[in-house]
């Protein structure tokens, strides 16, 4: 898995969003852009998250800040997630998790438990 540091330049990507519009990062050329992974659309925590960017938007957009959401869903779902919960950002489909892998972001889920005695 590679680890994207501080200060070093996004990695290109072209996914398709909710609508099935390939979107790049050439797209926001100028802009700034808030790019999150969740697991996945409609469970309660991504859902939590999805709704508090939904809710500062406008404070995002007065700072130049597009918001982008990835995930592993595929882009019906996406769709859906967005109607569901009334988003108003881009979600983008990364089922291969090619570009999570590019951000660091994509691994085995570990769990780590203290020594209790």
């Amino acid at each position: 898995m590679n680890t994207l540091t501080a200060g070093a330049p996004a990695p290109n990507f072209s996914l398709l969003d909710q609508d099935g519009n390939t979107v790049t990062l050439q797209d926001f050329k100028g802009k700034k852009v808030l790019f999150y992974f969740y697991p996945k659309a409609m469970t309660p925590g991504c859902t939590v998250q999805a709704q508090g960017l939904r809710d500062v938007k406008a404070e995002l957009d007065a700072h130049n800040v597009v918001v982008l959401g990835v995930s592993i869903d595929p882009v019906k779902r996406l769709g859906k997630f967005i109607e569901r919960d009334e988003l108003n950002f881009t979600l983008l489909s990364d089922e291969d998790h090619a570009v999570a892998d590019q951000f660091g972001v994509w691994g085995e889920k570990k769990f780590t438990l203290g020594n209790f005695s």
